[in-house]
Order: C-alpha cells, then structure tokens, then sequence
C-alpha cells in the first residue's frame, strides 16, 4: 500500500527539521505512542495502541532514521508487531521551503501481514492517513 502526504509549515526549515528530530515532541505527537525511547543512532524502541476496529491493539516496534540530510531530508524505516498482526514501513520525509514557510512532503509504502491485512488495503490506508494527518496537525501546533 502506497501514502502520501504534504504538511504545511509556517516556519523555516531550520525549525520544522528540530520539531521532527525531537523525540519528545515525536511521542507526544504520535497517535496512540505510548513509549518512544531511543536505541542507539537514530534508531527507537517504540509501543503504540490502536483502537480502531480489527485493528485494535498495542503494537511494539522499531523506528530507524536513514539517509538523513539535514534541514533537507531522510527515510524513516518502521516495523511494529501485535496480536492483530504485523506492520512494516518506509518512508522518505522531504522539507522545501515556501517563502517563509516550509512543506513537508511525505511517501511511504506499508506492508501488513496478520489478522489487520485480511482487513483489506482501503481499511488500513484510511486508519494510516488518518494517524499520518493527526501526526502532522499536532506537529504544527508546536510552532505556536
């Protein structure tokens, strides 16, 4: 399944870049995170509860910052397991500045495996853009 996405910023790269670096900010950010603590360079243990439909469940994984060019851009590698299944994830995140704004362009591709695939794509594409828009609404309300 392929997710895409495009978050408007009204600050500077330099800024928007220390808000998706900062793994406080991340965690409190995530929807459902529960734990998002770090593990090594660039890599985080994390615990996440989902409580949508079949999809319903904590979920415990790994998130790997990769190919990381400051102020610019970097991947982000994602595995998570659960009762309901499993998920894996890349993503490529990209900053452009707009003026005095910066857009933050998101692609990833998903894989899901378990009770939660059998649910069909369009189910878990919606619950992924969904967490995926929530993430970045509260990511800008940090700038306030």
């Amino acid at each position: 399944m392929e997710l895409s996405g495009s978050y408007l910023f009204n600050a500077p790269p330099d800024r928007v870049w220390a808000l998706l670096m900062d793994p406080a900010v991340l965690s409190s950010c995530i929807p459902g995170c529960e734990t998002f603590e770090p593990d090594g360079d660039g890599r985080y243990n994390v615990t996440l509860t989902v409580g949508l439909a079949a999809i319903t469940g904590t979920y415990q994984g790994t998130v790997m910052l990769t190919d990381m060019i400051p102020e610019t851009s970097y991947g982000l590698v994602v595995e998570g397991q659960g009762r309901p299944g499993f998920v894996k994830g890349r993503s490529a995140v990209v900053l452009r500045a707009e003026g005095a704004a910066t857009a933050v362009d998101v692609s990833a591709s998903v894989q899901t495996g378990g009770t939660i695939a059998r649910l069909g794509q369009r189910l878990i594409g919606g619950v992924a853009k969904m967490m995926l828009d929530r993430f970045f609404q509260c990511l800008q309300s940090k700038l306030a």
